[in-house]
């Protein structure tokens, strides 16, 4: 949240247990632009942020991968 946002994007999460988590950020042609989080994380509410502020206004995709969940959420940058 914000959607659409200028130019921080704060991305809430949650896991269930002891996990490897990544998130990812790619832009419409599927090219890779962060990777905001990759590293294993304890249960509970976390949370991370984008700062998109040298990236053109556009739809851009946060992809989440932990365990076997995969879930991908496209937002809005609006300069």
């Amino acid at each position: 949240y914000p959607n659409p946002f200028n130019p921080v994007a704060n991305i809430v999460y949650a896991v269930p247990e002891h996990i490897k988590v990544e998130v990812v950020v790619y832009d419409m042609s599927g090219r890779q632009i962060q990777t905001l989080v990759n590293e294993y994380q304890t249960p509970g509410y976390h949370s991370t942020y984008w700062d998109a502020d040298n990236n053109p206004s556009g739809v851009y995709f946060v992809r989440m991968i932990a365990g076997e969940f995969v879930k991908v959420q496209r937002i809005t940058l609006v300069k």
